[in-house]
């Protein structure tokens, strides 16, 4: 990037579209250009240099051409590529939207910034137990290799849907969507 502590340049090379999912970030390959002081909060809080970023159609826009290669953040345009920090995942799934029941039920996750998914064999659902306060952190993959942290309130939301099944002789709590069974965690 020509001055790597302006934001303002990066937005001024970001395509414009409404195509849902962002950008063929992808598909670009850019030279890294250095770090961004920008971050992503575990609540889905975009700052830059240590303040948050309160113009929620430019956190949406930045969204769009969020990247991750391996374990690094980056935002991507077609000419450059700079570094970010992410606390925990680039989404958090605010709202849930339930259709059917059972085997045929299907779960649309709600990013907080708009992005929308079904849970299912392209967009799976995953559950982390803290080893320690063994609490869980539940997740959907939004696009490529990014996803959500679904908000706690979504959370109950799965739990309240769940059922129990057996999985290698043991019984697990777990929901459907998609066709897909996604094991929160076992019944013990």
């Amino acid at each position: 990037m020509s001055d790597p502590g302006k934001a303002g340049d990066l937005l001024a090379q970001i395509p414009r579209g409404d195509k849902p999912g962002g950008a063929p970030v992808h598909l670009w390959d850019p030279p890294f250009c250095g770090d961004l002081d920008m971050r992503i909060a575990r609540d889905g809080t975009w700052f830059y240099l240590g303040t948050p970023i309160g113009r929620k159609p430019m956190v949406k826009l930045f969204s769009s051409v969020i990247r991750k290669d391996g374990d690094d953040y980056f935002l991507v345009t077609p000419v450059e590529k700079v570094g970010i920090q992410v606390d925990d995942a680039p989404f958090v799934a605010v709202e849930l939207q339930v259709e059917g029941s059972g085997r045929h039920q299907q779960l649309r996750f709600i990013t907080h910034v708009g992005d929308e998914v079904l849970a299912g064999a392209a967009h799976p659902l995953r559950f982390e137990l803290d080893p320690v306060t063994q609490e869980p952190s539940p997740y959907v993959l939004v696009r490529r290799n990014l996803e959500a942290l679904i908000h706690r309130n979504v959370f109950y939301q799965l739990v309240e849907l769940a059922e129990s099944r057996e999985i290698d002789g043991a019984p697990w709590l777990g929901v459907w969507s998609g066709g897909q069974f996604f094991p929160i965690g076992p019944l013990s």
